[in-house]
């Protein structure tokens, strides 16, 4: 294994580093959000990373030959993939320009993020060490996500190709990813717990629910569950609430009317799970 190739492998681990951080301080401040969840995975997760990035740096470079240098950085790659959810399935560089000046690469990278399946193209321009005033420049930049999540991401797509912010887009796509994962493991529960009740019209990668009571026919209830990404990488969750009322139900009428702001009440308060839970058993004492 040759010294540029290694390299290479600094190079991304240096990166990765940096997102964890932001990742880091951005669980800090959210984990008391009333939106937010956690999990003994995630908390473990969190305990290993600090503790893995205070030990001697010098090690990678104490190591005899390239090879266990390379098995320490692979390592330690595997780890932050691990963590983030981000997986790279091909990578390419190509050298385009080199001078005393500055150095261009073209990069080529494809992965998931969870279930999220994403494609990068950019143009990456370094100035020398030398220069004290060294930068690093994104350009040409060019991503294409594969799912049917992408209409939800394509203010942030558009926002990143324009200023070539490749954290930003790593970050909210990686939380993006988890809400959809959370999103998908809570509608099988559901679907599982109240099998004759809970309807998934789009199956578990989609976004509403149906809830419909048998001894009352024609009457439904749909809770739709968006996943919303601005332009500045802010991910929410937003849930809202829809009725459909036959004419024969008339008398649950004012039932049906008062679901919805009393479901985005209980949203601040008890949270996704909770408010689902309680509209499920509200429907079920409406027989």
């Amino acid at each position: 294994m040759n010294i540029s190739t290694l390299q290479v492998y600094e190079d991304e681990i240096q990166s990765l580093e940096k997102e964890i951080k932001m990742l880091t301080e951005e669980y800090e401040c959210n984990q008391h959000g009333s939106f937010t969840y956690s999990n003994g995975k995630t908390k473990k997760a969190m305990k290993t990373i600090k503790r893995k990035f205070q030990e001697d740096p010098k090690q990678y470079y104490s190591s005899p030959d390239l090879k266990t240098q390379l098995a320490l950085l692979e390592s330690d790659f595997s780890f932050l993939m691990n963590f983030t959810g981000i997986w790279l399935k091909n990578y390419s560089r190509k050298l385009l320009e080199k001078s005393e000046i500055k150095t261009s690469y073209k990069y080529r990278l494809s992965g998931n993020c969870q279930s999220v399946p994403f494609q990068l193209e950019f143009r990456l321009t370094e100035e020398n060490q030398s220069n004290k005033n060294g930068y690093a420049a994104v350009t040409d930049l060019n991503i294409i996500i594969e799912s049917e999540e992408s209409s939800d991401l394509s203010m942030l797509v558009s926002r990143v190709e324009e200023n070539g912010n490749l954290l930003l887009f790593f970050k909210s796509l990686s939380c993006f990813s988890e809400w959809c994962e959370y999103r998908k493991c809570t509608l099988a529960h559901f679907k599982n717990k109240y099998p004759n009740i809970v309807a998934l019209p789009e199956g578990l990668s989609g976004d509403c629910m149906i809830l419909k009571n048998t001894e009352l026919p024609g009457f439904e209830l749909m809770i739709v569950w968006k996943i919303h990404v601005d332009k500045d990488g802010k991910v929410v969750p937003v849930l809202d609430f829809l009725s459909k009322i036959p004419m024969p139900v008339l008398e649950n009428k004012t039932f049906a009317s008062d679901m919805p702001p009393w479901f985005r009440s209980l949203l601040h308060v008890l949270g996704i799970e909770a408010s689902i839970e309680a509209v499920i058993k509200s429907l079920c004492r409406g027989k």
